[in-house]
């Protein structure tokens, strides 16, 4: 159900993420939104589930963005910000970055051929003043079935240094695509960000989707 859209409707667009990928399914989308990068410990939190993780670590990224554009004096307009993490869960196992190609290396190891679940805690926040944010905290599940990639493939993949740079070691707009046989669920949370999702939890927000749109270019 959509919330009260009578709030006022912003225009300015935030994404509290260093990912390329996210800020470019956005743009696809027709926002243009700017790029904040929030300054959080992910180390600091130990929590059980991918689920749990990815939503607190959502709303940690979130907070930290609105906080620094609170000490920016930039909440006097009315804005909408998202913040996201995304995690793959296999076999009961959370995973995040490798961070290596050693270490992506191992992980696809145990990856190929299998299945997996990659989830995406979402926080949308909307801003009508500095002492008026309200928000949305929600994670989308998508299921991932691997192809069973021989040793070289694996070796090859590592040395892009595509695998390393992004939740789960694998991407499905990159090098690694052709490695990823089947997707259940929303393909754009694969990609960082689930696009019906935020579009919803914005509606419940009182906020349209369609109207955060960038103007159409002229023919």
């Amino acid at each position: 159900m959509a919330g009260n859209l009578t709030v006022p409707q912003p225009k300015r667009v935030i994404l509290a993420s260093a990912s390329p990928a996210r800020l470019q399914s956005l743009r696809q989308a027709g926002l243009t939104p700017e790029v904040i990068i929030p300054q959080v410990d992910e180390s600091a939190l130990h929590l059980p589930g991918a689920s749990e993780l990815t939503t607190a670590l959502a709303r940690m990224k979130g907070e930290a963005a609105l906080e620094s554009l609170r000490e920016r004096g930039e909440l006097t307009e009315p804005l909408v910000l998202f913040a996201c993490d995304s995690m793959l869960e296999i076999e009961g196992r959370v995973h995040g970055k490798p961070g290596t190609p050693e270490a992506a290396v191992v992980r696809w190891y145990r990856m190929r051929g299998r299945q997996g679940l990659l989830y995406t805690g979402h926080y949308v926040a909307l801003v009508l003043g500095p002492e008026d944010v309200r928000h949305q905290v929600r994670v989308a599940t998508t299921g991932v079935t691997f192809a069973d990639l021989t040793d070289a493939e694996i070796a090859a993949y590592a040395a892009t240094g595509e695998p390393q740079r992004v939740a789960g070691a694998f991407t499905i707009d990159g090098y690694g695509g052709a490695f990823v046989t089947r997707i259940t669920g929303d393909p754009h949370n694969v990609v960082g960000i689930s696009l019906p999702l935020v579009r919803q939890m914005l509606l419940d927000l009182g906020v349209a989707w369609h109207l955060l749109w960038r103007s159409p270019e002229p023919n």
